[in-house]
């Protein structure tokens, strides 16, 4: 049961680490398109 515990602490590290770097390579992307878009007017 320890050893379960622990590894969903480590999967809910891993998670909030990708979200976290998901959140901005989205964020970039967004931005991008953005740009891209008014260039484009």
């Amino acid at each position: 049961m320890q050893t379960i515990q622990s590894s969903y602490r480590g999967l809910s590290l891993l998670m909030q680490l990708n979200w976290d770097r998901a959140l901005y390579v989205a964020t970039i992307a967004f931005a991008l398109a953005a740009g891209a878009f008014v260039g484009s007017l």
